[in-house]
Formats: structure tokens, sequence, C-alpha cells
């Protein structure tokens, strides 16, 4: 069974309709998917994929874990397609306790009889629970947009979920995780230092440590999907995350591809249909499948990934952007000329644009204001 959690820095980067209609995709595949809402305590996936509102859900199992955990698993209309709803009913669910954690994680790997696929649709943030679940596997997937804010958080959740594999394998006793303590007293924890400056003095003073970590870390391949792009060039934010991963993690991350903004989703979650079924030749709903294809192409959990596949899989983003902007612009035509599309849509399309690039410019000069900040106090005597 292939283990593929979705997750993001923060909310509101289309995290839910990535797993939505992956999971579509992989169904009409002639997979078996399971499709799972751990967004616990915001759960909302079931009205992406156009599901009743459920009845019981994770949070129903683990309160009263005598439930029989099959019964929360629900059949959709779409064939080869189950889901497992979350829970915002019940107080509690978005944060588990680690027994509830552990049980759950056994329910979700006992599916692998008559599973091909799990998808994991995860809360947003850097909660430990949230990073147990996404090292489940080694091919992950992280949701970000060209929003500042969210490349930041892209980068910070992986960025804990080293350290959370760090500090799982440098268990108290020692001597890797006594160095790391001495770091993090001396007022240097995970926001000052650089895991490749770490880990030479690690492998100095505790190989054994070492070794187990560089294994874990090698079986890490996490995946980038960049979503909610206006133009081509919203898909350099990529690079931003991918060299922070390798100068300050040693972490190597692949880039899936580009979803572009498309009228058709409003639409489309108004009719209770993922966007892959509502428009199927819709750009979004091309770019969702091509990303499903790729991953059902490549091999599963091939570790370690090797730099010149890495180095394409940006290229082909790139290059994926660029196709994807002139058909999304032919698109936009058909659309306006059909009438599906009407000029009053348009209009509000690209109010709702100027808006976010409002807020864009508020955003970077904020950052700009506290590095600004950070430097004049880094050079005070």
């Amino acid at each position: 069974m292939r283990i593929i959690p979705i997750a993001s820095g923060k909310g509101g980067v289309g995290k839910s309709l990535v797993a939505a209609n992956l999971a579509v995709a992989f169904a009409r595949a002639g997979k078996r998917v399971v499709l799972s809402d751990l967004d616990l305590g915001a759960s909302n996936l079931h009205l992406v994929l156009g599901h009743q509102s459920p009845k019981v859900g994770i949070g129903t199992f683990l309160n009263d874990p005598r439930t029989d955990f099959s019964k929360v698993i629900v059949e959709t209309d779409i064939p080869g397609l189950r889901f497992i709803p979350g829970d915002t009913e019940i107080p509690g669910t978005a944060n588990l306790k680690a027994s509830q954690r552990n049980v759950l994680i056994r329910r979700l790997l006992a599916l692998k009889g008559h599973t091909d696929i799990l998808i994991i649709d995860l809360g947003a943030g850097t909660h430990q629970s949230i990073l147990d679940f996404f090292l489940l596997s080694g091919e992950g997937i992280v949701v970000t947009s060209p929003a500042v804010t969210a490349v930041l958080n892209a980068y910070v959740f992986l960025k804990n979920t080293v350290f959370r594999m760090m500090y799982t394998v440098f268990t108290k006793g020692t001597a890797a995780y006594a160095y790391l303590e001495q770091i993090r007293r001396d007022g240097s924890g995970p926001q000052k230092f650089y895991i490749p400056k770490v880990l030479p003095e690690i492998l100095k003073i505790d190989p054994f440590s070492y070794e187990a970590f560089m294994t874990k870390l090698n079986r890490l391949h996490p995946r980038l999907i960049t979503n909610m792009l206006d133009n081509p060039k919203d898909a350099e934010v990529a690079m931003k995350i991918r060299r922070s991963c390798e100068e300050y993690l040693a972490l190597r991350i692949e880039h899936l591809g580009v979803l572009y903004r498309d009228s058709m989703q409003d639409p489309s979650l108004a009719s209770r249909l993922p966007i892959t079924i509502y428009k199927p030749r819709s750009i979004l709903a091309q770019a969702v499948y091509r990303i499903a294809d790729k991953i059902l192409k490549s091999p599963e959990n091939q570790f370690p990934f090797n730099a010149k596949d890495i180095d394409e899989s940006f290229l082909d983003a790139g290059a994926e952007a660029e196709v994807d902007f002139e058909s999304r612009m032919e698109y936009v035509e058909d659309l306006l000329h059909s009438g599906a599309l009407s000029q009053g849509d348009l209009v509000e399309t690209i109010k709702s644009q100027q808006f976010e690039l409002s807020k864009l410019k508020k955003e970077n000069n904020f950052l700009k204001l506290k590095l600004s900040k950070a430097m004049a106090q880094g050079f005070k005597p």
C-alpha cells in the first residue's frame, strides 16, 4: 500500500483540493484508494469531495476505541474510492494523545490488504501528530502557494519534520541527544543552527546515532506542489524552498508540478463535485491528472533520490507553468465565448487577483522591515 500524506505549512493553500482530486485521479486510473481526512478540528474534506456530512468520523472512533473502524470508512459515488471522514463536532480531536495517534496509525496501516493508495489529508501547521503522520511515508507531499508566508511556512514545515525525525532517532541517553539539548540550552535551537553543520559533530561523538539518522533522512523524499499560480513567474518560489532545504536541512525535495487558479473551482465546490469530475478538461483538472500520472509512474519508495532527477523535476515544473499559462489564456477565451464565464466573472477574478497582489506586497514589506531590523541589531557593537 502506497501512503501519501499531504500537508502544508499554513492553511488556505488548497491542500484539501489537492488531496480530494488526486484521490479521484488515482481511482479513475484503476487503483483502490482510501482518502482519510486527518485535518482534525477543521475537517471539511467531505465538502470538496462532494460527500454528505458524515454521521460518524475519526473523532467517533478516537473517543470510543470499541467502535468498529470499518464502520468509519464509507463508500463514495466514485468507483474505487473510499473515504474516512474527520470530525469537527467532538472536542479535542485536533490534539491527539500519543496513545490515540498510535491506535489510529495501526488502523490505517491495517488497510494494506485491500488498498493500493492511502491518501492522508493532514492539518496545517507543525503539531507533533501532524509530523508523525507525515513521516509514515517517505514520499509525503507539501502544498504551497506563491504567497511569501506560504513559502516560508512550507520550509518551516519541512524543517520541523527533519527535527522531529532527529529527536525520534536521537533518544535520551545518547550522546547525540545530549549534544542537541546543549545547543538548545545555549540558545541555538532549531531556529539557529544548520543540520549540515551539526551532522559532522554528531558523527564524531555518536557514530551509531548518526548512521541511524542518515538512514532515515535518505529515505525521506518529500514532494512539492505549487498551487494558486497566476503566471509562470510564480513557479520560481519552489526554487527558494529547494535551496533552503538543501543548504540548511541537507534535504532533497522533488517538484511534482504546478496548479493555476481556475475560475471553475468555485462552481465545482458549489456543485459538490471535485473539479476532476466537474470539469475534467479544465486546466486545473488536467494538471492534477498530470501530477497523479507522475506519482503512479515513479517507483514506490525509491531512495535516495538523485540530483539529476531533482533537477529535471524543477525544470519540468517550470516548463509546465509556461505551457499551462498559455492554455489557460485560451481556456478563458473559450469560456467567455461559450458564455460559461461572463465578463462580470472576469472582472471579479481580476479584482480578487489585485487584492491578492496587494496582500503580497504588504507581506513583502513587512518581512523586509523585519529583516532590516534584524540586520541592524546584528551589526550593533
